[in-house]
């Protein structure tokens, strides 16, 4: 799931090296947390949200092989 998300992310910012994606084990689900420069946060977000929800919908898609839901959070 990581690295679904660091192409993602890659592939839509200006700074693709200053993307930085971490997976973290909450109590109740995995949380990658996805980093990108100041600048590209609003290429990620997206108008209304709707960039990071397709990620976030993409994620869900690919987790459903797997049997267990994966949180995305975009980190400042």
């Amino acid at each position: 799931m990581k690295d679904l998300v660091e192409k993602m992310a890659t592939a839509l910012v200006d700074y693709p090296q200053r993307v930085e994606v971490t997976e973290m084990q909450s109590y109740e689900m995995p949380v990658i947390q996805l980093r990108v420069a100041k600048d590209d946060q609003a290429k990620i977000i997206g108008r209304k949200g709707r960039m990071i929800q397709a990620m976030r919908t993409i994620l869900k898609a690919a987790s459903g092989n797997q049997e267990r839901n994966v949180r995305l959070e975009l980190v400042e």
